[in-house]
């Protein structure tokens, strides 16, 4: 545990330095090129392009090397080369981790009515803020021959219901775009192992688990030993080309994401202690900081989890057949902060690129939200993969969107910290809540 925490927070140090050396060199490319032009000396400022930032693929460009647009695609497409396996494995496995909970009954019920509760709550939070700040325009980027070309999606929004059930399993697999599929296959397959049990899909259920562990380690390589140098690329070739258009949108999503989540974390989940399980708040927020902050530093609710369990069992009094259900089944599929994260980086991803964005896409993004935070592994990084998913189905998948994206991908190392720290909590709320239901929540420790 003690060398997760430092490996996430080495990872941490870096991505932050990463972030402030991007900055710099993409606004010292910034003056560089406007000086440049100014002077007459645009040639000068066309080879440094070529050079480093010319997008490769667009026309006219087949000469140009463009190190730092390679760079970054590739860093981009290993992300997404993992996002149909990542999500059909860990939706599968979860849904049937919910199945094989029903010796359980009751207490089962009543934990996922806590996870949903918080889910909605948190779903509903960023919707209805997302949409206020998107309307109010404060996350649109005017970025000259690309948010032209976006406009709005022009298609009856139910056709996304056309899209869950592929034609052929092969469809489902073969790209990105048809990620809702997969999600309908990963929880049909879920629920088909439940009917079959345990037992009989045991082989299956060992298969799903190894391919999801080798996405996992997959991952974990490609952030660790990868995203710092990638985030310094996209950062400084983002700035450099199109300048401060879209620092003011993005500095508003950190805000707003930020803002949010802290209100959940300070506000929400101890009304729900107050409310569900009759406890005192402020005694909640003081026992579980040591939690949120583990949670912040490693940026892994698997590598909090031992932690959590403790401080339920030892210091809230929650009985440990309860916490040892609760806590790693919510460590699966209880992502809070995950669905806040997703929300408002969609709807920021979507004005940044010129989509109108209406009041049912919004549901549509809320639901993709809400699925795809179930198959988001307890692994740092995760979170911002997944989101590739949420924009997917939702069709916010042309260039620009690709650059806010990779935008996403560079700032939001800070975010998704404090984003386990919002997870892990709502385990423990939903622990304490279930506890408290059963009978079997020691309230004299609680509150000690």
């Amino acid at each position: 545990m003690e060398k997760n925490k430092n490996s996430g927070s080495a990872l941490a140090r870096k991505m932050a330095v990463s972030l402030v050396c991007g900055l710099a060199a993409g606004f010292a490319f910034m003056m560089l090129r406007e000086k440049l032009v100014a002077s007459g000396n645009s040639g000068i400022w066309q080879t440094i392009n070529d050079l480093l930032f010319q997008d490769i693929t667009a026309e006219g460009a087949e000469r140009a090397l463009g190190i730092f647009y390679i760079i970054g695609q590739l860093f981009i497409k290993a992300l997404q080369l993992v996002i149909i396996p990542m999500v059909f494995t860990s939706i599968a496995l979860a849904i049937g981790s919910i199945a094989d909970t029903r010796t359980m009954g009751r207490i089962s019920a009543k934990t996922l009515f806590w996870f949903l509760l918080c889910s909605f709550m948190a779903l509903a939070l960023a919707g209805c803020v997302g949409y206020a700040t998107y309307s109010m325009g404060l996350f649109n980027a005017h970025i000259e021959g690309l948010t032209e070309a976006a406009g709005s999606t022009g298609s009856n929004p139910l056709n996304v219901v056309l899209n869950v059930i592929p034609s052929n399993i092969v469809t489902a697999f073969g790209s990105n775009n048809a990620v809702l599929s997969s999600v309908f296959l990963a929880v049909a397959v879920g629920l088909s192992m439940n009917v079959l049990g345990e037992s009989r899909t045991a082989t299956l259920r060992r298969l799903l688990g190894e391919v999801n562990d080798v996405v996992v380690v997959f991952l974990n390589f490609i952030v660790t030993n990868f995203a710092p140098f990638a985030v310094f690329v996209l950062l400084t070739r983002t700035f450099a080309i199109y300048g401060i258009d879209y620092l003011k949108p993005a500095l508003v999503y950190v805000v707003v994401t930020v803002a949010l989540l802290f209100v959940f974390l300070l506000v929400a989940y101890p009304l729900v202690v107050a409310l569900g399980a009759k406890q005192n708040p402020l005694t909640f927020i003081k026992k579980i900081a040591n939690v949120a902050v583990f949670g912040f530093s490693t940026s892994s609710s698997a590598a909090t989890l031992p932690l959590n369990i403790r401080v339920c069992t030892e210091d809230f009094g929650v009985d440990e057949s309860i916490a040892s259900f609760v806590l790693p089944l919510g460590m699966t599929i209880n992502m809070d902060g995950t669905a806040i994260m997703q929300v408002v980086a969609t709807v920021f991803i979507a004005g940044c690129a010129g989509y109108t964005v209406t009041p049912a896409q919004l549901v549509v993004v809320a639901l993709l939200a809400l699925l795809a935070s179930v198959g988001t592994p307890a692994a740092p990084g995760a979170g911002a993969v997944i989101l590739f998913t949420i924009l997917s189905g939702a069709g916010f998948v042309n260039d620009s969107a690709l650059l806010a994206y990779s935008l996403i991908l560079a700032i939001n190392r800070p975010i998704e910290m404090l984003v386990t720290s919002l997870n892990v909590v709502g385990d423990a709320v939903a622990s304490i809540c279930v506890a408290k239901s059963e009978g079997l929540l020691n309230e004299e420790t609680f509150n000690a």
